[in-house]
């Protein structure tokens, strides 16, 4: 399970920092990208977004449940799962 704090991947400006190995970037795309769907508004507690599981080897789609604070995401298929929090206010942020 990825436990995450989206700013510890964050710039000064609020972008993914540039300066992170390519899987670290990649990860914090991902996970910028759930934050993204999670926030939308209306959305039932439990959601079946349209992103596919990062694992290549899956090719089912990822399910967040948000509770206001905290994101938990997961694969419907394989192992793959987090929760993400530190999200609030950043440009994946939906809300109003």
């Amino acid at each position: 399970m990825y436990i995450t704090i989206l700013t510890h991947y964050l710039d000064p400006d609020g972008n993914i920092a540039k300066e992170m190995p390519k899987a670290a970037r990649e990860l914090a795309s991902f996970q910028s990208l759930i934050v993204d769907e999670a926030t939308k508004e209306p959305q039932p507690p439990t959601l079946a977004t349209e992103l596919r599981c990062r694992n290549n080897k899956c090719k089912s789609i990822i399910e967040v449940e948000f509770d206001g604070d905290v994101i938990e995401w997961w694969c419907t298929t394989c192992n793959q799962a987090g929760r993400i929090s530190g999200w609030q206010g950043s440009k994946w942020d939906n809300r109003k």
